[in-house]
């Protein structure tokens, strides 16, 4: 009987009655044909076979072509050669499979598929677990052999509820983090940086495997393989083994939206448009020239389905954003009238994926409690973050892309400029509970022209520096999760370039330094105050002290936790400091800072607040020091 080491603790699946060494039953196959295999990865791809004496006896390898007219087996051991082990079709399932006797781990292999014009056309195996080094393409034979040793961490996840919980995410690239560090390398060297700056989490740009470097991983050619230029995939185990145990959680970003067209991956798979639309108005997408999954195919929606479980349950992830999701939602997405077609009903709207991100997103929470499922979606679609069984995407988190938008838009203005756009600083609130938000400072924000995040502000370089720290302050305290992309915890001073890496050279510098500080200070602070993020969601953990005063660029808030303990933030977008700023605090008491980002060590001017004492004689109303460009936070001083 062959057995399977990756399977061996879990119920084995019948045997094909085609094929003594399948990985494939016929539950499996009715599975497939449903779009319902929860576990695509485990039967299709390639599996080492072992006897019961767990000797191994070879490797089965199977893939879906339904349109194929003959598939074989090519690979190392056979030279390349598609004559010598043609595979053979499992029924009407449009699965073809072999096993090939003595091939082990390590060995190349691709699939040469026979196409109804004619054509042989090699293709990588889409279900591929590790793969050649880019430009390199074929697959790779692998079976993990990780021992994980994280086991309080995921019996801890479980019961996590990020909503109600500090989220504080640090946005990299991989290879740009640092230039020249694997998977082994980033493990030692981005953890101590991590624990140091104080995040709570990771989010990694694509790790799926793709061609193409400058694309940052976001035209995925292997859904199911993290990039081998960093290493295997156990080394990338290893990274997030001991991320969480240094108690930093991990995201990655998916990418179900597209995929290239590169004739070996995944376009016209079987010779015909297999995995994409025949139709360029449902399968093409003009700005990126990248295909689109016909979400409305079983086989494809079960593909992507699985795809996300995948890194869920073989690596731990504990988090999927989900990349371009307004380009999934809308047919229309960046066409002009005659480009597209309309659904079945007559709109606008991909009923297809919202189908598929439905059943990612239910089945993701369903099987893998405590985590997180977010999506880029920049619209105004409704119910992004609002469960499936209400009609909602079932997304746990939304990007605030507005509130990104407009908070950067009222700052790169000139301060004497924003009085008349104080609205832009204070609509976010206006919607803050519509969705569960992450404000997110990406990668977007500072590439393709856009410059680095500190050189977008006005004013000499002390007012950029002070202003970015006022952003930071103001930030962490707004309702939301927070996200900031790598560079801009301290204020490179050049565009993300991911052929240059980071700018760590001016970490050396006491300006560089004290925004680095800054941050860490910020992340010590919003994980000990539950006032920051017990109550993101709720609308009564808010609320405004002065939200109009468009002349002077100030604005204060409280935030509450379940207990009714306030903590206070009062931002200063103007140069200008204020020496008795007159102002309510939310209850009677002994105030005393806890953060001040003008604070010398910071790099700024070092006005600051004694103990501030709010009266109910006086209705609260406080005369306080507000220095120019900077955030304070106030809490009731402990006795």
């Amino acid at each position: 009987m062959k057995i399977s080491k990756r399977t061996s603790k879990q119920k084995l699946q019948p045997a094909s009655f085609l094929n003594p060494h399948s990985t494939l039953g016929e539950l499996d196959l009715y599975l497939i044909g449903e779009g319902r295999h929860e576990r695509l990865w485990e039967v299709l791809g390639a599996h080492i076979q072992y006897d019961s004496n767990l000797e191994p006896l070879g490797t089965s390898f199977a893939v879906w072509a339904p349109n194929a007219t003959e598939v074989s087996l090519i690979c190392e051991a056979n030279y390349w050669d598609k004559n010598t082990h043609k595979m053979v079709r499992v029924g009407s399932s449009g699965i073809w499979e072999i096993f090939i006797a003595d091939i082990r781990a390590g060995q190349k292999y691709k699939f040469a598929i026979h196409q109804m014009d004619g054509r042989w056309v090699d293709h990588a195996d889409p279900l591929a677990q590790h793969t050649e080094i880019p430009p390199l393409t074929a697959s790779v034979v692998y079976e993990t052999e990780f021992n994980w040793q994280d086991e309080l961490w995921m019996e801890n996840r479980k019961s996590f509820q990020a909503w109600k919980s500090p989220v504080s995410i640090y946005e990299v690239h991989l290879g740009s983090w640092r230039l020249g560090l694997n998977y082994r390398d980033l493990a030692r060297e981005l953890i101590e940086y991590l624990r140091f700056q104080g995040f709570t989490h990771i989010e990694f740009l694509p790790v799926m495997e793709h061609p193409y470097g400058p694309s940052w991983g976001y035209q995925v050619t292997s859904f199911f393989a993290p990039t081998s230029r960093f290493g295997s995939p156990d080394e990338f185990r290893y990274l997030i083994n001991e991320l969480h145990k240094a108690q930093i959680g991990v995201i990655l970003d998916w990418v179900p939206a597209h995929f290239p067209k590169d004739e070996w991956a995944l376009a016209r798979f079987d010779g015909s448009a297999l995995y994409e639309h025949e139709d360029p108005r449902l399968g093409e997408h003009p700005d990126w020239g990248t295909l689109i999954f016909n979400f409305g195919r079983n086989e494809v929606r079960n593909f992507l389905v699985a795809s996300a479980l995948y890194w869920l349950e073989e690596f731990h992830i504990d988090g999927l954003r989900v990349d371009a999701v307004a380009s999934m939602l809308y047919l229309d997405y960046s066409r002009k009238e005659g480009e597209w077609l309309p659904n079945k009903d007559g709109g606008r709207e991909n009923l297809e994926a919202v189908q598929l991100l439905k059943e990612a997103t239910s089945t993701a929470y369903r099987t893998h409690p405590g985590i997180m499922m977010i999506a880029e979606e920049s619209t105004a679609w409704s119910g992004v973050s609002r469960v499936t069984e209400s009609g909602g995407l079932g997304f746990g988190f939304k990007w605030n892309m507005g509130w990104m938008h407009d908070t950067l838009s009222y700052l790169e203005r000139d301060a004497i400029h924003r009085v008349h756009h104080h609205n832009e600083i204070t609509f976010s609130i206006l919607y803050a509970w519509s969705e569960n938000y992450v404000l997110p400072i990406s990668h977007d924000e500072v590439v393709h022209g856009k410059g680095a995040l500190v050189n977008k502000f006005p004013g000499d370089r002390w007012q950029q520096l002070a202003t970015l720290r006022a952003l930071y302050g103001y930030m962490w305290a707004h309702p939301g999760k927070k996200l900031l992309f790598m560079g801009s915890e301290f204020a490179q001073s050049e565009e993300w370039n991911e052929s240059r890496g980071l700018q760590w050279h001016l970490t050396q510098f006491e300006e560089h330094i004290g925004i680095q500080k800054a941050v860490q200070l910020l992340n010590s602070k919003y994980r000990s105050i539950p006032a920051l993020w017990v109550k993101d969601t709720a609308p009564d953990g808010f609320t405004w002290l002065v939200g109009g005063d468009s002349a002077n660029n100030i604005l204060a808030f409280a935030r509450w936790d379940e207990s009714g303990a306030p903590l206070v933030c009062v931002t200063n977008f103007s140069p200008v400091p204020h020496e008795r700023y007159s102002m309510p605090l939310p209850i009677s008491g002994a105030w005393e800072e806890c953060v001040n980002t003008d604070n010398v060590a910071f790099g700024g001017s070092g006005i600051c607040n004694e103990v501030i004492t709010a009266s109910s004689a006086s209705a609260n109303i406080v005369q306080i020091k507000v220095p120019p460009l900077a955030t304070i936070w106030l809490q009731l001083k402990r006795n």
